[in-house]
């Protein structure tokens, strides 16, 4: 069972088009990253399932019926842009969320407490939300989010503004989540989560899907051949190489991207050549390189002309 399924979905602002022939299923119970460059239709794409916008075509169904305002009581929305009554305190705020989604006081205050003090905020009660900093406000607005106990998540650029030790508290609260049979679906720019996290992923760019399949699915699908290298010597050789698309930087190691058509053997014999090597292993390429490729080599179709789509598992066209 899909928690959504979107069928042919576009939408146009004036003359804008930000989604065009959006089609994609999420699996219910699964996290979801959707990924794509600024402006490429993510947010619109989440408001179209939340019902904030409705679609020009399509037809997109939550949780197994068509989307409706009844349905809303069922999700959780925590969106891009923050936004919290900064005059009320923080309890009165949380209880006030919980009760617009049904939730009884006396139950929403018992849940907001537990969630307080899981954040680390639970002195915070009392407090009015503007006297808090940016990273404890979003902590509480994502306990506004997740309060009601939703069946669906939808997070929208979550670990925006948050440090390292605030991001790995919300992954593992998306994952506890997810273990207790709930379907995420979070936007995000930051690769890396969608590695540890996702079950599967969606990119778009120009409104258009590009990719849609399994973390390991779309590593596997680029075609591309990845290097990582470790050596010692001055590596500036690499940034010039025809054999080399491309050189990023990973901990301890350079992970090399190779241009169409060289040879890993050539690669070898060449850096081999020039500095003193420790390590030369093919990997496949993260989703940081596969994002870069794909927005990077992304070109407009020309109208009339059926969208490029990429599935992975599946040969492209």
């Amino acid at each position: 069972m899909h928690a959504v399924s979107i069928d042919r979905v576009s939408k146009t602002f004036d003359r804008k088009r930000a989604v065009i022939d959006l089609s994609l299923d999420v699996p219910q119970g699964s996290l979801f990253g959707l990924i794509g460059p600024n402006g490429a239709g993510k947010t619109t794409t989440l408001r179209m399932i939340l019902n904030i916008y409705a679609p020009d075509t399509g037809t997109i169904r939550v949780l197994g019926s068509p989307v409706s305002e009844e349905m809303k009581s069922k999700v959780g929305y925590l969106p891009e842009e923050r936004g919290l009554y900064m005059r009320m305190l923080v309890g009165d705020v949380l209880v006030f969320a919980a009760g617009i989604k049904g939730v009884p006081a006396s139950r929403a205050r018992k849940a907001a407490k537990e969630w307080l003090d899981r954040m680390g905020l639970g002195d915070c009660w009392g407090k009015k939300v503007q006297d808090l900093s940016k990273g404890m406000q979003q902590k509480v607005q994502f306990i506004s989010t997740v309060l009601h106990e939703p069946d669906l998540l939808i997070l929208d650029e979550p670990f925006s503004g948050l440090d390292p030790l605030n991001t790995n508290a919300l992954r593992d609260i998306m994952l506890e989540e997810r273990k207790k049979g709930r379907t995420i679906i979070f936007s995000t720019h930051m690769m890396e989560q969608v590695e540890r996290l996702c079950d599967r992923v969606c990119m778009i760019n120009g409104g258009r899907k590009v990719l849609d399949g399994t973390v390991a699915e779309v590593r596997g699908s680029t075609g591309r051949k990845v290097v990582a290298l470790r050596f010692e010597g001055d590596g500036a050789f690499l940034e010039s190489s025809p054999l080399v698309l491309r050189t990023s930087a990973a901990p301890g190691r350079v992970e090399v991207t190779l241009a169409d058509g060289a040879d890993t053997q050539a690669l070898l014999a060449d850096v081999a050549s020039k500095v003193r090597l420790s390590m030369f292993e093919i990997v496949e390429p993260s989703m940081h390189d596969i994002f870069v490729e794909r927005v990077e080599s992304a070109d407009e179709p020309e109208s009339g002309t059926d969208p490029v789509v990429v599935t992975a598992g599946a040969p492209a066209r």
